[in-house]
């Protein structure tokens, strides 16, 4: 959805519809409350005056903390956040309020995608679209992540990645893709 678009409350509801179907039709996972609460706090700011939009305000910073401090994700409203991004099991995720994530991304427990210096604090991740990324991987500082790139568990990435790349390792670098023949020979 462009982003000068007002969302309306039937498109904050078919959103929050969407996330819930990629989050396999299950209300009570954390993962899709903090989508759905990210997609509220968004949809509230655009409330004009300010004193109309002061009770949505108090209801999102309640329901902010909640999912921060009883499910572990920190997801503010501020993230640029693509369609159906998948945030998978809980506890220690931490996104950087202006990082950006694509459509169809898959974000695992222990995941940190924040800045890399503290005297620059706006150099950001941002993620293309069907990114996988692995338990406990750390995302830092002003990188491109490109589109169906893979992110093995626990890596720390420093640097921008191209598309349809598979990375791992602290720091993370680049596997070697299979060779088919090798493939098909032990199977």
């Amino acid at each position: 959805m462009p982003a000068n678009r007002r969302i309306t409350v039937r498109d904050l509801w078919y959103q929050i519809i969407e996330d819930w179907q990629a989050h396999r039709r299950d209300r009570t996972l954390p993962g899709f409350r903090a989508v759905a609460v990210h997609r509220f706090g968004v949809w509230r700011m655009q409330i004009q005056p300010r004193i109309l939009r002061a009770p949505f305000s108090v209801l999102y910073k309640i329901l902010f903390r909640y999912i921060r401090n009883h499910y572990g994700i920190e997801l503010p409203y501020t993230v640029t956040l693509g369609r159906r991004v998948i945030i998978e099991h809980q506890h220690g995720i931490v996104i950087h309020a202006y990082s950006a994530i694509g459509d169809d991304c898959i974000i695992r427990h222990g995941v940190t995608i924040g800045n890399r210096y503290m005297n620059r604090p706006l150099d950001t991740p941002k993620l293309g679209s069907r990114v996988n990324i692995g338990a406990g991987a750390k995302l830092l500082g002003d990188i491109t992540i490109g589109d169906d790139v893979n992110i093995g568990a626990n890596s720390v990435v420093l640097r921008s990645i191209p598309s349809n790349q598979t990375v791992a390792g602290i720091p993370a670098k680049a596997l070697k893709p299979r060779d088919p023949e090798l493939q098909e020979d032990a199977g």
